[in-house]
């Protein structure tokens, strides 16, 4: 991790130097309630520039209703080309219930997760039960409630080890900022059951599948030409290092608090204590989404 972090004040400066662009949703263009300051305007230029970009998110739903919910907190929806979510990688692995991971799962499954998130199962010849007994799958799209921690789904995740259930997981994130709060997400449930003694299948970021998916809609373009834009070290950053990307760090999303200058650090200091961990850093990173 020895090279150096370019910084950057907006988008411009570096658009030309990539073929297309791969743009995460929450914490870059909004917080799951409003569109972030400045980047609707950001991507009204991207778009005039030309540079071809989509959106992938690790939103545990069908892309449909991430789009209609970015269009009804005001996008255009001529600044949306391409979206592709973990849920609609989830939906389309249970639907065609390919490789031997699946072998031997039945058709009964019990859901973890919103009701918002029931969209996931339109179309699948799947039966939803009221107890993890009853299944044969954990289907895991996050948490029931917006104040819970995985302490609270314990006797859950429990049952589903002790019986052998396997556990389908439609977002690897394990945190997110809602309207500036700080909730867990599936993956943070997801790590645990696997802690436990469960076995997990992950649809979305930092996976490789889900970015093949996304470069075949963008016509396929070479990954070294692409840049990732994320706020994520675990899953945007770390999915760009897997497959060859240059990647850009939004540094006020997920991370702010870590990467906050209370000491006089400067961002790259911080930022390399803080990817130590991971064992490789963002190409270049930028305060905000802007042009």
């Amino acid at each position: 991790m020895t090279s150096k972090i370019k910084s950057i004040e907006g988008l411009s400066q570096i658009v030309r130097n990539y073929d297309a662009l791969i743009i995460d949703l929450w914490g870059v263009i909004h917080d799951g309630v409003s569109l972030l300051p400045g980047a609707a305007e950001c991507l009204e230029c991207l778009k005039e520039f030309g540079t071809p970009y989509a959106f992938l998110s690790n939103a545990p739903r069908r892309s449909y209703p991430v789009i209609n919910a970015m269009q009804n907190m005001g996008l255009s929806m001529d600044l949306v080309p391409i979206v592709l979510t973990s849920g609609e990688a989830t939906w389309q692995a249970l639907k065609e219930r390919e490789g031997p991971w699946f072998d031997g799962v039945g058709r009964n499954f019990y859901h973890i997760g919103p009701v918002r998130d029931k969209n996931l199962f339109d179309g699948l010849s799947i039966k939803l039960t009221d107890h993890p007994s009853q299944a044969s799958l954990i289907i895991n799209t996050g948490p029931w409630d917006t104040n819970e921690s995985v302490e609270d789904y314990m006797d859950i995740l429990n049952i589903g080890v002790d019986l052998g259930i396997k556990m389908v997981c439609a977002n690897p994130d394990l945190e997110v900022i809602r309207d500036g709060a700080r909730l867990i997400c599936a993956g943070a449930l997801a790590i645990r059951y696997e802690k436990i003694g469960g076995e997990v299948i992950y649809f979305g970021k930092p996976k490789r599948p889900i970015y093949e998916s996304c470069l075949r809609l963008l016509n396929n373009p070479d990954p070294s030409s692409v840049l990732a834009i994320g706020d994520s070290l675990l899953t945007d950053i770390a999915g760009a290092a897997t497959m060859g990307m240059d990647s850009l760090l939004v540094l006020d999303g997920i991370h702010k608090d870590q990467l906050a200058n209370d000491t006089g650090a400067n961002v790259e200091t911080v930022l390399r204590q803080e990817c130590k961990k991971f064992g490789f850093l963002p190409s270049i990173v930028i305060p905000t989404f802007h042009w």
